[in-house]
C-alpha cells in the first residue's frame, strides 16, 4: 500500500485565508492550491486540507497538532500569533514534561500544543497529530492506537506512559506511535473535557487502488459508522475520509468534473472503476 495520510480541517468560507495564516505563522509553508471549497496547503513539508464545508461543524479541541519548536523567540512569536483572538488552554510555561510548553486554539479554531525542543526527532517531523480521547470516548486511547498500528503499514508503538493515580488510572497520559512513516500521539483527558472527536478535523488516505480503499472502509466501518463521499467513523468516533488518490486528476479536467461529481455524491464508500468510467 502506497497510501498518504493528512489531516482535514473543517472552515466555514475561511479556509484560504486561515491557510495564508498558517503559512505565515510558522513561516515555512506554502499554498498547494485552492478553489472555492478546497484549499490545500504545507507547513514544513507537511500536508494539510481546508475545507470549506459550511457551518455544519467546528474544529474540535480533541484532535491539536503537537508543534515541535527549535527556538525559545520562535515559539513566543508563534504563540502570540496564535492566542491572539483564540482560546488559552494552558499558558505557555515551564511544565514536568518540557522547558517551554504552551497548548491554544486559534481564531480559526484549530488547536495547538507548542513545545521547545532543540533536539530533532528521529523523522524530523514538526507537527504531530495528537487525538486526546474524553467524553464517551474516555479511557479508549490504547486500544485505539492498538487499532491503527493493525490496520496500517510501517508502523510502531514508540512509548506509551500510563497514568499512576486517581479516576484515570491505568489510562493514556501520553502515547506516541508511527503509522505509514509519521509519527501521531494519543492520550486520554486527565480531566473532563466538554468536546470529543468530529467531523470537524478528520483524517484524509488517498489510496491509489480499490483494495485499499476496501481495507480502510471496511475496517472503519466494522463497529463504526458510514457517512458519503468516502467519510466514515471508527469505533472510537475519529472521522477519516478515505478517497482514491486518482479523484483529484478526474477533477482536474473541467470537461469530465461534473460526471465524475455526480457520480461520487452517490456513493459512500469510493468505487474507483465507477469514478473512472464517468470521467470517460
Amino acid at each position: 500500500m502506497s497510501d498518504t495520510i493528512y489531516p482535514c480541517l473543517w472552515f466555514d468560507r475561511q479556509a484560504a485565508p486561515a491557510a495564508d495564516f498558517y503559512c505565515s505563522v510558522f513561516g515555512d509553508g506554502r499554498i498547494l492550491s485552492s478553489n472555492p471549497v478546497v484549499t490545500m496547503f504545507e507547513l514544513s513539508g507537511q500536508k494539510f486540507m481546508g475545507l470549506n464545508g459550511g457551518p455544519q461543524y467546528k474544529p474540535t479541541a480533541a484532535i491539536s497538532f503537537y508543534a515541535i519548536i527549535k527556538s525559545k523567540s520562535e515559539l513566543s512569536t508563534v504563540w502570540k500569533r496564535l492566542s491572539d483572538g483564540g482560546y488559552i488552554f494552558m499558558p505557555l510555561d515551564t511544565y514536568p514534561w518540557g522547558e517551554l510548553y504552551g497548548w491554544v486554539q486559534d481564531k480559526y479554531g484549530i488547536s495547538w500544543q507548542l513545545t521547545f525542543d532543540h533536539i530533532d526527532n528521529e523523522r524530523n517531523q514538526k507537527f504531530i497529530t495528537t487525538f486526546m480521547f474524553c467524553g464517551e470516548q474516555q479511557g479508549k486511547a490504547e486500544a485505539a492506537v492498538n487499532f491503527y498500528l493493525s490496520l496500517f503499514k510501517n508502523t510502531s508503538l514508540d512509548n506509551l506512559v500510563r497514568y499512576t493515580e486517581g479516576d484515570v488510572k491505568g489510562q493514556v497520559v501520553f502515547s506516541r506511535f508511527t503509522l505509514n512513516g509519521e509519527t501521531y500521539a494519543a492520550m486520554d483527558s486527565g480531566i473532563p473535557q466538554p468536546f470529543t472527536f468530529s467531523e470537524g478535523i478528520s483524517q484524509v488516505i488517498e489510496c491509489d487502488t480499490q483494495e485499499e480503499i476496501d481495507h480502510y472502509w471496511n475496517a472503519f466501518t466494522k463497529n463504526g459508522k458510514e457517512s458519503m463521499c468516502g467519510w466514515c467513523r471508527d469505533e472510537f468516533g475519529v472521522w477519516w475520509q478515505v478517497v482514491p488518490a486518482v479523484l483529484g486528476k478526474l477533477m482536474s479536467d473541467p470537461a469530465k468534473a461534473g460526471k465524475v461529481s455526480e457520480a461520487f455524491m452517490q456513493m459512500k464508500k469510493f468505487d474507483i472503476a465507477v469514478l473512472e468510467a464517468a470521467a470517460r
